[in-house]
């Protein structure tokens, strides 16, 4: 049977197609994003792909929804309890996991330890289609992991990976990276829309037909997003992104899709020589180098899934030399910055509208939880004001538009956290307060708004 061939377009953005050429994406408004596909009608044998044997048809089930069992699905533990939690107590059996990230940052390190952890009781076939089986033995030699028991392939041919798959018949497979595996019966280039999106949906269908757990690497865009169409992250049941920052040792494994559980979890590792090891207490370590006696640095108590951390923002206010005043953030959301600048402005009377505030997170770490608001604001004021916050104060509370604090969840399991690392006062939401136990030697500061904050920590009143 011949193939069809026919050209569209295709933004890479958001997924889009046309049939002619645009500049502007009509869906995403992204410019210079529509790409030119070839869509192939392609044969029978590959509409077979997966049968039992070439040209069979495959046959269907239906159920009814009621005869279908909700027991819980069994779940396999790595030897990763990180990873364990960010995928929500295990890998589950026919899922596939896509994993993104910056190059270097860890992916294939970590996929090589969890698999080789995994070959101990089960086949686990490791697919590299960037590495050769010698590179990828030599990695494994300096890990110090134990391949003995892992079967490594280097294809990028699907077609004759799923022949071995076939064979093999693995519980894991592990594809590094979609975008070097290809069909041969399609005519586009390894990498394009086209293949990343049909090698995508050909490992979905093998990974349900067959029960195997696939987890396949993505490379990413200079914009931080999985390269190929946005449709891949649709198509997948988890995607993982591996963060990290060059000039740290520490990386941030954070799920933004997981339909087997949270997607609020995290998890945090610390690159060594000899791999990925999990980071038991981070809280611990992102206070190890935390500001002592110095202005513009606050600790403030954050949720990460289930997770209560401690992190510590630091702040700079200068004047600036400049007509509009900069607002920099790392690891805070601009947006929440200028917020909060203005919130500090209007509501306490801080000018700094003509000065330059800075913001970072230290660590690494990117925080999205309003609990946060209080201590960059605290932080932001301390650095103006040039006045050292008490070493043992830690801060929580959402700040509103109006000045007022903000009742926060789980309140306790921040307090507690605070508490096992040696704080004394803690500012919390006045809200909160009700039927809150208060921990043996922690002195809780229930506050309404910004001003009575400020005056405790500036005015020495209560």
């Amino acid at each position: 049977m011949a193939k069809k061939v026919s050209t569209k377009y295709e933004c890479s953005a958001c997924g889009y197609q046309t049939i002619k050429y645009l500049g502007k994406c009509p869906r995403c408004n992204s410019w210079a994003t529509l790409d030119e596909v070839k869509e192939v009608k392609v044969n029978d044998k590959h509409n077979a792909f997966l049968s039992e044997e070439t040209g069979q048809k495959v046959t269907v089930e239906v159920e009814k929804l009621k005869n279908i069992s909700t027991e819980d699905v069994p779940r396999t533990l790595t030897d990763s309890n990180e990873l364990n939690r960010v995928l929500g107590g295990g890998v589950v059996p026919g899922s596939l996991v896509l994993l993104g990230g910056d190059p270097g940052i860890g992916k294939s390190t970590l996929l090589l330890q969890i698999s080789s952890y995994l070959a101990k009781n089960n086949d686990v076939l490791y697919v590299s289609g960037e590495e050769s089986v010698r590179q990828v033995k030599i990695r494994a030699d300096r890990m110090n992991s134990d391949t003995s028991e892992l079967y490594v392939y280097s294809q990028t041919d699907l077609n004759l990976i799923y022949e071995i798959i076939k064979k093999i018949k693995p519980k894991f497979l592990i594809i590094d990276s979609i975008q070097t595996v290809y069909n041969a019966n399609l005519d586009n280039s390894p990498g394009s829309i086209t293949q990343v999106r049909e090698c995508t949906q050909q490992l979905m269908k093998i990974a349900k037909k067959l029960n195997i757990a696939i987890f396949i690497v993505g490379h990413v865009t200079k914009e931080g997003t999985i390269a190929g169409p946005k449709m891949l992250e649709h198509m997948v049941d988890t995607v993982l992104y591996f963060e990290g920052e060059n000039h740290h040792s520490y990386r941030v494994l954070r799920a933004v899709k997981n339909r087997f559980g949270s997607t609020n979890e995290l998890g945090i590792f610390e690159m060594r020589q000899s791999g990925l090891v999990d980071m038991e207490n981070p809280s611990q370590i992102f206070l190890e180098e935390r500001s002592k006696d110095l202005s513009g640095a606050t600790i403030v108590g954050t949720m990460e899934g289930t997770r209560p951390l401690l992190v510590e923002i630091q702040s700079l206010t200068t004047p600036t030399a400049f007509n509009n005043p900069r607002r920099i953030s790392t690891g805070l959301e601009y947006n929440k910055l200028v917020l909060l600048m203005a919130v500090l402005e209007k509501k306490a009377g801080y000018l700094l509208q003509q000065q330059d505030v800075y913001v970072k997170v230290s660590g690494g770490v990117k925080i999205d939880d309003p609990a946060v608001d209080l201590g960059v604001l605290v932080a932001v004021a301390s650095s103006f004001k040039d006045r050292a916050i008490d070493m043992y104060d830690c801060f929580i509370g959402e700040v509103g538009l109006t000045g007022e604090i903000r009742r926060v969840s789980r309140i306790e399991q921040r307090i507690n956290e605070a508490k096992k690392h040696g704080f004394k006062r803690i500012f919390i939401p006045h809200s909160n307060k009700n039927g809150l136990e208060i921990p043996k030697g922690i002195e809780l500061v229930p506050i309404k708004n910004i001003n009575q904050c400020l005056d405790i920590l500036f005015a020495n009143i209560f």
